[in-house]
């Protein structure tokens, strides 16, 4: 059991804070708290929008879903997990972290912990968060109160590496602050806890992992480009070149969601504190996000080779959310190609059971269809993501929607190459 003495309080609801909630739930009672009242009511009633878990799984927990203040005054140990997005000028926006610890601050007591898990850069958390806790608390850093950060790992949708078989990575302001994080976690993590020197390095290592992870998907875009100028399939070259022990295995794509296409810039936003150019970094970030341009004029150059002549060409998106079986459509760049073709004057429909109306209405005003029963004559189709539904589907019945002299590019090679027309 948790030490009775710490009541856990999880700040934020939403793709990680659930889940963190969830598995504290397992095994005490905690409070998970959420700034909106449709979060909160959804939860209540045994709904996750997130697709993530069902409605059995929320029901069992021990769980007092709250956007009330006055419940987090009854904890003493507070997780915060609110989103770290960047500005339409890629620095770091810090609103929601800000607002969070304000927040706590107010009711902060002596002997309280609070940790942050949201991505941020080096420092971050000291000269930033810190000081607000102490200001609207009036309490002082380890004198009064301890705190600490540890980096959330999760992958939406991953069925296998889930939050308890991932390393947690915890740190603290001083080591008993560390110690007592990493006991906790450790009663929700099987895989083990890797205490970090200091927080610094535990922001850096979050940063690093998913700037290392980009910078991998954007060398590989870029020769997926010059593969196509010389007629070879990038997804052969990469089955040649993967039988060589040492090679590390990536694919081209589109390059989305809150972390990957996120977190390189706050790395960015550090170094040039300290005037310093992050050329890999920031070229890395620019060839992925060049990519839903590159696939849209191979797209339309294909459709120009079949002389499809509709005046007004219909082509449907299949999969709007940033990766595979997963709801979350942050950041996504399937929107980019969505407004290239529209612009374009095509005609653009989308398909996407995973994705949750009520977010898609803000995104798109096209029109998306709500399954595959009502037959169609699409001029083409971009499978822009791998999630398995369209597996099942199968591609024979994709083609059924489509005109005979038609174009279908399969972004993600999920289906063999051979029965599509274009594949990254």
């Amino acid at each position: 059991m948790i030490n009775k003495k710490y009541k856990v309080a999880i700040i934020g609801l939403g793709y990680v804070g659930l889940g963190l909630a969830i598995e504290f739930s397992k095994i005490s009672k905690i409070t998970g708290f959420d700034k909106s009242n449709k979060r909160i009511t959804d939860l209540k009633n045994g709904k996750d929008t997130n697709l993530l878990f069902s409605k059995k799984e929320l029901d069992k927990k021990k769980i007092n879903f709250t956007n009330t203040v006055e419940d987090l005054k009854k904890c003493n140990f507070f997780i915060i997990c609110v989103p770290t997005p960047v500005t339409k000028n890629k620095k770091p926006l810090l609103k929601p972290l800000i607002e969070s610890s304000k927040l706590i601050g107010a009711i902060l007591k002596k002997k309280d912990i609070v940790v942050y898990e949201s991505t941020v850069y080096p420092g971050c958390t000291e000269e930033i968060c810190i000081p607000i806790l102490e200001k609207f608390s009036k309490l002082r850093i380890n004198k009064d109160f301890l705190c600490g950060y540890s980096p959330e790992r999760i992958n939406p949708g991953d069925k296998i590496n889930k939050l308890r078989n991932i390393i947690k990575v915890v740190s603290g302001t001083s080591n008993k602050s560390t110690n007592i994080i990493a006991s906790m976690y450790s009663k929700i993590i099987k895989a083990g806890i890797h205490k970090a020197p200091n927080i610094k390095t535990a922001e850096a290592a979050k940063a690093l992992e998913n700037t290392q992870r980009s910078v991998n998907i954007s060398l590989i875009n870029e020769v997926s480009v010059l593969f196509n100028k010389l007629n070879i399939k990038t997804s052969e070259v990469l089955e040649a070149a993967n039988t060589k022990w040492n090679f590390n295995y990536f694919v081209p794509g589109l390059v989305g969601g809150h972390c990957i296409a996120i977190d390189p810039y706050y790395l960015v936003y550090k170094a040039k504190q300290f005037g310093l150019k992050s050329k890999l970094i920031i070229g890395s970030q620019k060839i992925n996000e060049e990519m839903p341009v590159i696939i849209c004029e191979r797209f339309m150059k294909s459709l120009l080779k079949k002389k499809i002549k509709s005046k007004k060409k219909n082509v449907l998106i299949m999969g709007l959310t940033f990766k595979e079986n997963c709801s979350d459509i942050r950041e996504s760049k399937v929107f980019d190609i969505i407004n290239y073709l529209t612009k374009k004057k095509i005609n653009v429909k989308t398909y996407d059971p995973w994705v949750n109306k009520e977010d898609l209405d803000k995104k798109l005003k096209i029109n998306h269809i709500k399954n595959f029963k009502t037959k169609s004559n699409f001029d083409g189709v971009i499978i822009a993501v791998r999630h398995d539904v369209f597996k099942k589907i199968g591609i024979k019945k994709i083609k059924s929607f489509c005109k005979k002299n038609s174009v279908i590019f399969d972004i993600k090679n999920q289906f063999h190459s051979k029965h599509v027309d274009e594949t990254l």
